[in-house]
């Protein structure tokens, strides 16, 4: 997986028009990426229980995208294979009385994954700068006193939110971003098959249809989250998203490497510790314990 085509560098300007959302990368069809996906599964089991074991870093990884990009699907075949003891999902709702009283920052920074954990927000504070920027009455239910929102209001926001990613890097919270780019005709066909199969009605929200009219202002909000928060520490990766199989297979190939440039390790023992583990050993061996 060659993550320098995914990944937005800092600062740069981007153009979804130039990120293609039906790319494949190298891979030559569904089968070649299914054996990838398999390993890379496999792997991420593996280092999920070292990371587990030592506890020292925890993994945050944020799905952002339009409806019906997949990633509900990307979450339940990447982390298929891992232990769910360590690893928790988020999917956030419109905020509730009790948040709206907090700064917007407040219930996400709750539900960051401990060490040694794996935590998924399945959208996350981005929604702060998308959602709310495409629909700033939305800012009223929070009463904040500076007024309508300007220039200057979201530029602090991104601030703020790098400074938030910063803290959490400083203390061991690995932060992976991830945008699933789907296509307008491709989010088209999904939504129409969440209509046409009863399996799939649940899916299907009215609402849907109203953020879709406002596509344009989407990929513009999105185009400046990328620009100002895509840092040295965090960075964005944009995941071509109309073939959902190469989808699941980057973002697992992304997360696997993640981890392994961690060179994470089973936690070691010191001298009392293997001394009490050899005595446990004797002990056991004669088939007797300390009561």
């Amino acid at each position: 997986m060659n993550r320098s085509r995914l990944v937005v560098p800092p600062g740069a300007r981007v153009r979804l028009k130039d990120y293609d959302p039906a790319a494949t990368g190298e891979f030559r069809g569904k089968e070649d990426a299914r054996q990838k996906l398999e390993k890379d599964i496999e792997r991420l089991a593996r280092y999920q229980d070292v990371l587990y074991a030592q506890g020292t870093h925890a993994v945050l990884i944020i799905l952002q995208a339009m409806d019906a990009a997949g990633k509900d699907g990307a979450i339940k075949h990447v982390m298929s294979g891992v232990n769910p003891q360590g690893c928790e999902v988020v999917s956030f709702k419109v905020p509730s009385a009790e948040e709206l009283r907090h700064t917007y920052l407040w219930r996400y920074h709750k539900a960051v994954p401990g060490r040694g954990r794996i935590g998924i927000f399945n959208r996350s504070y981005y929604e702060e700068v998308l959602v709310v920027r495409v629909h700033p009455e939305l800012l009223e239910r929070r009463a904040l006193p500076n007024g309508e929102p300007g220039k200057k209001f979201w530029e602090r926001r991104f601030l703020e939110i790098n400074d938030f990613e910063r803290h959490l890097v400083h203390n061991g919270v690995v932060v992976l971003k991830f945008f699933l780019n789907v296509s307008k005709d491709e989010q088209r066909r999904r939504l129409l098959e969440r209509i046409d199969a009863p399996e799939k009605n649940w899916k299907f929200a009215p609402g849907d249809l109203s953020e879709r009219s406002r596509w344009e202002e989407y990929m513009g909000a999105y185009e400046e989250v990328f620009r100002h928060t895509s840092t040295a520490w965090a960075p964005w990766h944009i995941i071509p998203a109309d073939h959902k199989w190469f989808t699941r297979t980057a973002v697992a190939g992304l997360i696997v490497e993640t981890l392994r440039r961690l060179k994470l390790r089973y936690p070691g023992l010191g001298r009392d510790q293997r001394s009490a583990l050899a005595k446990a050993r004797r002990l056991l061996e004669r088939g007797g314990s300390d009561a």
